[in-house]
């Protein structure tokens, strides 16, 4: 009975012949191509400056809530009821 090596031949190929290393490679390119994208939208698309006003407005719309105090029962309520657990009496 006569052997014969029955072992397949490997042939060396190069690396990025290889498909499992693309996979390899294409989450941190990925993410580095993301992190570009998101900086260049952060610097062209600024959020507007805030008023510079904003202080005299917050006032005025402190003063037209204190103004009429019924419009703040439904927030009190609220408040008082996740604090206590008690339902406010109608």
């Amino acid at each position: 009975m006569q052997h014969t090596n029955m072992t397949p031949a490997t042939e060396s190929r190069p690396w990025w012949r290889y498909g499992h290393v693309w996979l390899v490679i294409a989450g941190p390119v990925l993410v580095v191509v993301a992190s570009f994208i998101t900086a260049y939208l952060a610097i062209v698309g600024q959020d507007p400056v805030v008023d510079e006003d904003y202080y005299r407005k917050g006032l005025a719309i402190n003063k037209t809530l204190s103004d009429n105090p019924a419009s703040l029962a439904p927030a009190k309520e609220a408040r008082n009821h996740a604090a206590t657990g008690v339902k406010a009496p109608q």
